[in-house]
């Protein structure tokens, strides 16, 4: 997905900008930066992040960004940021969260204005570049990035310094968050409101889809008034977000224990001896299913930290796979005959879920109902990079309904049928992919449940993952 961070105070800000950007680490794997203005010049650092941590690559250049009061900081899974250009506006950095689905189109048209593009990201367009490009043509900061927003297809959030401030853009539909905290000092923005609550800033606001503020040590100013449509991603509570996080006023790890305890009342008849969630983003809905049903919670799955503290790293499928079955470590003490429900919190691939249902199995296990914390994804993200980073071929859902109907060529009208959870089709679904896992049960989240334990009106969010609806224009 990616996240940012941005702070502009009174003081030296370069700590909270380092630690802030920092907490954004479960969001992105490929590269880091920082930007900073110290009063004289702008100052940047890019690394990567597949062999190494954030904080190991960037503390031994802190001392570089002394005396800064502004700055700026990205975890990307894409494209190497922040970029730093100058134009007739003047000079400014920019971060970005984004998922540009038009890029083919706006490089061409930059390309027909004989722009040019520096080669940062292995031969292919940058996409924080070519948003640097587009708010370079308009007449001022305000006019280009509101010409950015609009300009894009696909999701789009955006901070930029420049030597007096920062501006922050939300996504003109508020797929994806920003999130303001303030102290005596200053201000900071960010993707997560829980990566500044340590660093002493309190939460202020939320900015709107499509709302642009400016933000300098003396307060906040209302550049573009917010648009009235949102479609916040619903994946962030389920997945993405970090368990303290807050979006739009909900807990991520209160969503979850929801979500969860939704499902435990649809299994009304199930007889286990515990529950337990795949970590780390299955515990908080394990949890609220286990309270709701009455049973116990316990932790036959514990995480090897240590040396594989990240889910995604590193950034070759081959190896993703085997640290995901390397770090997971089974407990044979708490399987050994055991009849467990798991809450996950959704199937992609499925390499990893069969994996691991091995490897329970191996331990003496009884029976393993599996709970899916969302319904399946059968319809490639076209606004982040979850479900696109991975080709529609290799979502399992959607190989499973081309082996099923026999064709190459799924329209939507047919993956619809699957969508739909009373539609024959989805059980036959279902049941297939219980029998390839080797699943005792499975079942996966309703949609109109999962709306509910989130708590936003469905219109309010993107389910296009699950049901093919999204607000486009």
């Amino acid at each position: 997905m990616s996240g940012f961070f941005g702070c502009v105070s009174t003081q030296e800000c370069v700590g909270d900008v380092f630690y802030g950007t920092d907490y954004h680490s479960h969001l992105g794997t490929k590269r880091a930066g920082m930007a900073f203005y110290n009063g004289e010049k702008f100052i940047r650092s890019i690394h990567s992040l597949e062999n190494g941590y954030f904080r190991n690559k960037f503390e031994d250049e802190l001392q570089n960004f002394a005396r800064s009061r502004m700055g700026i900081g990205v975890i990307s899974d894409n494209e190497s940021q922040p970029i730093t250009v100058t134009s007739h506006l003047g000079r400014y950095s920019v971060v970005s969260v984004a998922r540009i689905d038009n890029i083919e189109e706006l490089t061409k048209e930059m390309l027909n204005q004989r722009k040019h593009f520096a080669e940062l990201s292995c031969s292919d367009i940058n996409a924080t570049e070519l948003i640097a490009m587009l708010i370079s043509m308009g007449n001022t900061l305000k006019e280009g990035i509101e010409y950015a927003l609009n300009s894009i297809k696909g999701s789009c959030s955006i901070l930029v310094l420049t030597d007096n401030e920062i501006y922050a853009a939300r996504d003109k539909f508020g797929r994806t968050p920003i999130s303001i905290g303030k102290n005596e000092k200053g201000y900071v923005c960010a993707s997560e409101s829980s990566s500044y609550t340590n660093l002493g800033y309190s939460y202020l606001r939320d900015l709107g889809p499509g709302e642009i503020v400016q933000i300098s040590a003396n307060g906040i100013q209302e550049v573009t008034p917010p648009g009235h449509r949102k479609q916040i991603c619903s994946f962030l509570w389920v997945y993405y977000g970090y368990p303290s996080a807050w979006y739009e006023g909900i807990n991520v790890e209160d969503a979850r224990y929801k979500s969860g305890a939704v499902m435990a009342k649809r299994d009304l008849e199930l007889e286990i001896d515990y529950a337990a969630g795949i970590p780390d983003s299955g515990i908080g809905h394990a949890i609220g299913y286990a309270n709701e049903k009455g049973v116990s919670y316990k932790r036959p799955f514990v995480k090897y930290t240590p040396t594989w503290p990240r889910s995604f790293m590193p950034q070759n499928q081959n190896m993703r796979d085997l640290v995901a079955k390397m770090k997971l470590l089974p407990n044979e003490k708490l399987t050994n005959g055991q009849r467990v429900v798991f809450m996950d919190d959704s199937i992609v691939r499925g390499t990893q879920l069969k994996d691991n249902i091995i490897k329970l199995y191996e331990t003496g296990i009884k029976e393993i109902h599996m709970r899916i914390a969302c319904p399946p994804l059968i319809f490639p993200c076209k606004f982040l990079n979850f479900s696109t980073s991975r080709s529609t071929y290799d979502l399992y859902t959607r190989r499973i309904i081309r082996d099923m109907e026999g064709t190459e060529n799924l329209t939507d009208e047919i993956c619809m049928q699957y969508a739909d959870p009373d539609n024959q089709k989805h059980k036959d679904l279902v049941e297939t992919m219980r029998k390839q896992l080797r699943l005792t049960s499975l079942k996966f989240q309703r949609i109109e449940d999962l709306v509910t334990a989130i708590g936003l009106p469905k219109c309010d969010l993107c389910t296009h993952c699950w049901d093919n609806s999204s607000y486009t224009e």
